[in-house]
């Protein structure tokens, strides 16, 4: 008999074992999905509850560590799962168990659905920023002449990228909110172009106004980029559920010239918590238009009314947002967070935006906004390589 240790971590060490043992796929994944540790805060919690929940967990085999008002739940996903039930925990845990529930991460799905068919999940999905702006804040100016701009494009598809998300309104601290009249005229061009040009790639539009929404999907835009997470355009849902669009739904609060300012900076419940119910009710207006899960990618916004270490710290708990059941997409690309860490200016942040998309890969994002997809998509490579999706 030889007993030898699995490297990495165990969900995945089990996964790789049982599918050399001629498990199929998706059977290895649910299987080894079961020993994901995971942990909690719960908060306001009541001595009744309090007692029930050190005294089941214990029999579930969780730790647990409570204090006034709180406590700390840590434990394999499957064991969680058995305490996230409300039908068979007592009465005083039936809330706890609801809650409990809704925070547990869902299965990752392993397609997100676009208005040009399916893009697999499987591996690292890298998004070129193509921005036609006069103002954003680390290229704007470079690419407003629509050759330009198609030389970029061809650039980016070059380095890797699978998707091009195209914005004409910048949203850099003080920007002034830009006539949709003005809009179309820098990115419908720009979208019409490369759609002839590069008919094999998937264009987004980075807008928040339905109207250049509309303009861009007919034009061949599959994916509208709506970093207001529906709150600032009512039509918005409206025109991408019509189309058939995938969207991404972004977390920010307050609008153009402040959303990327320190303005709402403030998550006296906790960043994580707090942005994970706000795009909780983004998702409940996407429900509400009619547009299926399947089309839906979460962001939560790093950098938008976010600081260096509110970012940090929703990087360190991303798996967290794989309790709301999408797919999620990550936009660190050159920001202030990481001038914090690495004390270098926008436009050398490009290693630093790297290794944040790897750091966010570990912890379960799929979708990944860059300014240079090459050096991403090398990182990502190889973390991928290590811990496979």
């Amino acid at each position: 008999m030889i007993v030898a240790p699995l490297a990495g971590r165990p969900e995945e060490a089990v996964r790789i074992a049982l599918l050399s043992f001629g498990w199929e796929g998706d059977l290895a994944r649910s299987t080894a999905a079961g020993l994901e540790g995971l942990a909690y805060r719960i908060d306001g919690l009541t001595p009744q509850p309090a007692e029930a929940l050190v005294r089941v967990g214990a029999r579930l085999g969780l730790e647990i560590v409570t204090g006034q008002g709180w406590a700390l739940l840590t434990g394999s996903r499957a064991r969680l799962s058995a305490l996230a039930r409300p039908w068979t925990v007592p009465e005083p845990l039936a809330e706890l168990a609801i809650g409990l529930g809704h925070a547990l991460p869902a299965d990752e799905p392993s397609l997100w659905q676009t208005a040009r068919g399916p893009l697999p999940l499987d591996t690292p999905v890298i998004i070129g920023v193509l921005n036609v702006t006069p103002d954003s804040f680390s290229d704007g100016g470079r690419y407003l002449d629509a050759e330009a701009a198609l030389a970029r494009a061809e650039h980016l598809l070059a380095g890797g990228a699978s998707m091009i998300d195209v914005g004409g309104e910048s949203t850099r601290p003080g920007a002034a909110e830009v006539p949709e009249a003005v809009e179309q005229e820098r990115v419908l061009p720009v979208v019409q172009r490369i759609a002839r040009r590069f008919p094999e790639a998937i264009l987004s539009v980075d807008t928040m106004k339905s109207g250049v929404a509309r303009r861009a999907l007919e034009a061949g835009a599959a994916v509208i980029n709506d970093v207001s997470g529906f709150r600032l355009d009512p039509e918005m849902p409206a025109v991408v559920a019509r189309a058939g669009a995938g969207v991404v739904l972004m977390h920010s609060r307050g609008g153009v010239s402040d959303m990327a300012s320190m303005e709402h900076a403030s998550f006296p419940g906790g960043v994580l918590r707090e942005v994970i119910g706000e795009l909780g009710q983004a998702l409940e207006r996407a429900r509400q238009a009619g547009i299926p899960a399947e089309r839906v990618v979460v962001d939560p916004g790093l950098g938008f009314g976010k600081n260096a270490e509110q970012s940090l710290e929703l990087l360190r708990g991303l798996r967290a947002l794989r309790g709301l059941g999408q797919p999620v997409m990550v936009g660190p690309s050159r920001k202030r967070f990481l001038g914090a860490v690495t004390k270098t200016a926008a436009g050398e942040r490009d290693v630093a935006t790297a290794g944040a998309c790897v750091a966010a890969w570990l912890n379960g994002a799929r979708l990944f906004r860059v300014h240079e997809p090459a050096i991403a998509r090398d990182a990502l490579a190889v973390a991928a390589a290590i811990h496979p999706a």
